[in-house]
């Protein structure tokens, strides 16, 4: 069973695997051919049947996988490959990795405002350190509250108060909206009189060997925080995760002791979304250090859930301070244009010496104005980010693009940052930032979505840049209907319509036989953008007295 669903699964995806585990599955049906589309069309959960609880944890060199990054990643072209894990109708199933929220259903602004919180808040009364902080140099500390929940513990720069902890818990619930497995982050403040230390705590020293915590290992944490003014300080509190901890996951190939990852990561479009998303918030430090894959116990098995640990390098700001000035502009190390900049003492001009910075230390160092959605680069590329192709990002656009002005201004408002300057000047950016990415995606490919047709005949659709007003409307619609055989895949046009409008009546000789499959290709003709002449294909499957729409093309099939 779990070789057919392997192979179902690579079915729409002509991949090396795709291609085998196909002719696998026909060998065993007795070499009857390989139909388009299965009764289960489109899927709508991917595939996760197998039991992967032998997964087992394993370390990932975060300078190893730096270096490769800036030396090979970022220097590998693109195999111009479609995403791997979409389904016929060009979406991305729900999954261990991603759920569909924003842009596939209405959300409310209270479901965005409480994110990826299911528990209760953490109680400060005490906060007793069982360790030091898990990873990188920035202040913190992992904790039990005073109900006895772990929670690792962060804190503000002294130069940028708020800064940080505003930033995780916004950019937290952002993320969780868009899809993505996040932790549950609280904004809390206590004074220091309110710390313990566990008596089995210990901290790792510069030799290796691990010896118990003392005071002064309290106490230099918070030296390196921002205090305020009482005497108190604001913190970061993250729940710690369920599920045994497997370490983060790589940005490309898929992990060995997992049966059920087997689309490589590198090939998944909510992974290669991330370029679209991480410009959208300045999320510069996509490493794998920043993610986390646990094992959680679903139906009576292991599956490994993944998740973005660590989403708090935004807006322009980290833990440690705010962003460097180049963050979002150039990766760490860019080969002749680092060179450059050397060898001409720093008079190379670059786009980041002359962008528009407000200074708001609770925000850092983000803009809005010189902001270009195509040239804006993390610290260093992953495979992911190398794959993305238009189709890739005007999914991800699409839902950058369902946050409302009204709905980015109450996330950011969760913040609570005490600058309110800072807090109208974050919401701004993050708007402006949002329609250059709808401007500079939407209107790239053809931007038909929403393809559905009626009983009668009719069929309307949406335009995604028009929609949106990021576009005028086009001078024109076309269709080629067509009839489908669902298993040769051969296409039989059986007329043409045109309308100025996003609805058009199909044209005689639409099939009324249940089971019977039809194709129709949508264009548009506009005048600044010749792209839309390249049609979106939908396909339509007869159900009784209805059409079901089975399967969408934004761009080709094969990479």
């Amino acid at each position: 069973m779990m070789a057919f669903a392997s192979a179902r699964w690579f079915r729409a995806r002509p991949t090396v695997a795709g291609i085998a585990a196909a002719v696998l599955v026909a060998g065993l049906a007795g070499g009857a051919a390989e139909q388009k589309f299965f009764a289960d069309d489109p899927l709508t959960r991917e595939p996760e049947t197998a039991d992967a609880s032998k997964a087992e944890p394993w370390d990932i060199d975060l300078y190893y996988d730096l270096a490769y990054n800036l030396f090979v990643t970022s220097r590998r072209p693109a195999r111009n490959l479609r995403a791997q894990n979409v389904n016929t109708i060009d979406e991305v199933p729900d999954s261990s990795w991603f759920t569909n929220r924003i842009g596939a259903r209405a959300l409310s602004v209270d479901e965005v405002i409480r994110g990826p919180v299911e528990g209760p808040v953490p109680d400060p009364a005490t906060w007793t350190v069982t360790r030091e902080k898990s990873s990188g140099d920035a202040p913190g500390f992992t904790a039990t509250d005073a109900t006895g929940q772990t929670f690792f513990i962060s804190f503000d720069a002294p130069v940028n108060p708020d800064g940080a902890t505003g930033a995780v818990v916004i950019a937290t619930k952002i993320f969780w909206a868009l899809g993505y497995n996040q932790v549950e982050y609280y904004l809390t403040r206590f004074h220091p009189d309110a710390v313990r230390i566990a008596g089995n705590a210990t901290k790792r020293r510069p030799s290796g060997s691990r010896t118990p915590m003392a005071d002064d290992d309290v106490r230099e944490v918070l030296e390196r925080a921002h205090r305020s003014a009482d005497g108190s300080y604001r913190a970061a509190a993250g729940r710690m995760l369920p599920g045994k901890v497997l370490g983060g996951f790589k940005y490309e190939g898929t992990r060995p002791d997992d049966p059920n990852d087997i689309v490589p990561h590198e090939h998944r479009r909510e992974l290669r979304a991330l370029r679209v998303f991480g410009a959208w918030t300045n999320l510069t430090d996509m490493k794998a250090g920043n993610t986390l894959d646990t094992i959680v116990t679903e139906a009576g098995r292991g599956l490994v859930r993944h998740y973005l640990q660590d989403v708090g390098s935004t807006f322009g700001v980290g833990a440690n301070g705010p962003h460097d000035w180049n963050e979002g502009w150039e990766h760490v190390y860019e080969g002749s244009a680092s060179r450059k900049r050397l060898f001409t003492f720093g008079f190379d001009r670059r786009p980041w010496q002359t962008a528009p910075y407000e200074d708001h230390p609770a925000v850092g160092r983000f803009e809005g104005d010189a902001f270009d959605p195509d040239t804006w680069k993390p610290r260093a590329p992953t495979a992911s980010y190398v794959e993305m192709r238009d189709d890739d990002a005007f999914w991800a656009a699409q839902r950058v693009m369902a946050f409302s002005d009204e709905l980015i201004r109450a996330v950011v408002k969760t913040g609570e940052l005490s600058d309110k300057q800072a807090e109208q000047y974050l919401a701004d950016v993050l708007i402006k930032r949002r329609d250059k990415i709808g401007r500079t995606y939407l209107t790239r490919l053809n931007p038909i979505v929403d393809p559905a047709l009626d009983a009668s005949g009719a069929l309307t659709f949406g335009n995604a840049a028009v929609d949106h007003r990021l576009a005028d409307p086009p001078a024109s619609y076309a269709a080629t209907w067509s009839t489908f055989d669902n298993t040769t895949g051969r296409a039989q046009s059986f007329g043409q319509t045109t309308s100025t409008s996003a609805t058009m009546e199909a044209p005689a000789g639409l099939p009324a036989t249940s089971g019977a499959y039809i194709q129709v290709e949508i264009s548009a003709t506009h005048a600044t953008h010749a792209s839309w002449k390249q049609p979106v294909r939908a396909f339509f499957l007869r159900q009784a007295a209805s059409w079901k729409l089975v399967g969408l093309e934004r761009m080709a099939v094969a990479g």
